[in-house]
């Protein structure tokens, strides 16, 4: 391939899998990381839906990792990564993702989770990718426990977005409960947007997820969340 993907300008491409983590790289993520250097930041729908209003989704690992290496193949200067929820992963099957089945057996905290699968999925691209692969071109990022729990940030924020300021203490009482909001947990009746949802039957993840992350701000977010921070400190690197 020659040279180092480093000398040129970086482009990032960020797998998601649903409108708002879409919106998110765009508002939230892009802005900043066009401040630090990339000359382009974009998001592309797990599957390849274009348009918004197709669903996205968490596909097999199988067809998710062929779209990656067709897209480190076809661009050295492009850094690729992921931001899927930890909660959705196929864990066993011909669907699974690496790592996600043994994470929860191996591994305590919920960071130490996330992190257990990027590895497995960062080793696996390599496997695909060949010798010559630059390991840091792709820097994938696994939500703990899906993103609203990034929500828990800021309580007044987010009850205030909601429409609904008078539920701060109950979701600070939520994230009282929790080391950080990216440990606020994982089943279909406990997971972030599943309390969210129970206080408030109208929340409209595409838009209110978003709108309350910019009211909270990616600082707020970056000092309550450790593993997410580390991932904007790593994509930051890579132009340092």
């Amino acid at each position: 391939m020659g040279g180092s993907p480093d000398m040129a300008p970086l482009r990032l491409l960020v797998h998601v899998e649903g409108r708002t983590e879409m919106t998110f790289v765009k508002e939230v993520l892009g802005p900043h990381l066009l401040g630090h250097g990339y000359v382009s930041v974009d998001a592309r729908l797990l599957g390849g839906a274009r348009r918004l209003d197709q669903r996205g989704g968490i596909r097999n690992w199988q067809s998710t990792s062929k779209e990656i290496v067709r897209h480190l193949q076809a661009d050295r200067t492009l850094i690729v990564s992921t931001m899927v929820d930890y909660y959705a992963l196929p864990a066993a099957g011909p669907d699974a993702w690496p790592g996600r089945e043994h994470a929860a057996k191996l591994v305590k905290t919920s960071c130490e989770r996330a992190e257990f699968v990027e590895s497995a999925l960062l080793e696996d691209v390599i496997r695909r990718m060949g010798p010559s692969f630059e390991p840091r071109r792709f820097e994938p990022f696994i939500a703990m426990h899906e993103y609203e729990g990034l929500l828990f940030s800021d309580c007044h924020a987010l009850a205030t977005c909601l429409g609904h300021a008078d539920l701060t203490l109950e979701l600070s009482v939520i994230r009282s409960l929790f080391p950080t909001p990216e440990d606020i947990n994982d089943s279909p009746e406990t997971a972030p947007s599943k309390r969210i949802e129970r206080l408030v039957p109208r929340y409209d993840k595409p838009v209110l997820g978003i709108l309350a992350f910019l009211d909270i701000g990616l600082p707020k977010v970056r000092a309550e969340c450790p593993h997410f921070n580390r991932w904007i400190q790593r994509l930051e690197s890579r132009v340092a």
